[in-house]
């Protein structure tokens, strides 16, 4: 399966993070011998256990909900944050990676969907959100993008709305604040279900997992 997602891919030049949450270390080391490389988890003490196990050039990416305190524990070596969602989060792993001398990069997550329970900063406020986060010149991070979930729904329209939304508010950003930046690139939407949809939406990373796991 993961062959034909990596075709789907391929026209939008979009890249595919596996999420191994809940996965043993023998399926994504399996995975990895076929040439996957960017993993994501959600939780960060089953990260945290399952790097040491897996070779170092795996590119890991916190996907999942973050908590300030739980930050230190992936500094010196997670490649991307999709979840931050705070001003006191983004202060917090900029911190961290200072101490290890690194910097971390980091999305911002836009609550698109209708459900109360989704994190994510509210889409009408991004630009004051970004306003605030710049004025702190924090030099340990590098803002490359915006992250958004859909609402867990079979309406496909409603999906596609959510889904242009975030790519809206990520072009007036780039336009706004990101003009001259090229690293400001990263559209995080689309999961197994709805990925085909993102990717039609502008989506530059996908994330999936059960599809190319197996169901949990």
């Amino acid at each position: 399966m993961r062959k034909e997602i990596l075709k789907d891919l391929q026209p939008y030049g979009a890249r595919l993070v596996a999420v191994s949450k809940t996965k043993p270390i023998a399926q994504i080391r399996e995975m990895y011998e076929e040439g996957q490389r960017i993993f994501g988890e959600n939780r960060v003490q089953e990260l945290v256990d399952k790097r040491p196990q897996l070779p170092s050039n795996i590119e890991w990416h916190l996907i999942g909900h973050l908590q300030r305190n739980k930050v230190k524990y992936i500094a010196d070596f997670v490649q991307m944050i999709h979840s931050v969602d705070s001003i006191a989060l983004a202060r917090e792993i900029n911190k961290q990676a200072q101490k290890h001398d690194r910097v971390i990069s980091i999305l911002l997550q836009v609550r698109i969907a209708r459900e109360e329970t989704k994190f994510g900063i509210p889409a009408h406020d991004l630009d004051r959100f970004l306003e605030e986060l710049l004025q702190l010149n924090l030099t340990h991070l590098s803002i490359e993008g915006l992250m958004g979930m859909a609402t867990f729904t079979d309406d496909e329209e409603q999906i596609r709305k959510e889904f242009t939304e975030l790519k809206n508010g990520f072009d007036r950003v780039k336009a706004s604040f990101f003009p001259d930046h090229d690293h400001f690139r990263e559209i995080s939407m689309g999961m197994s279900g709805d990925y085909k949809i993102a990717l039609e939406e502008g989506s530059t990373l996908v994330r999936i997992g059960s599809l190319i796991f197996g169901a949990r």
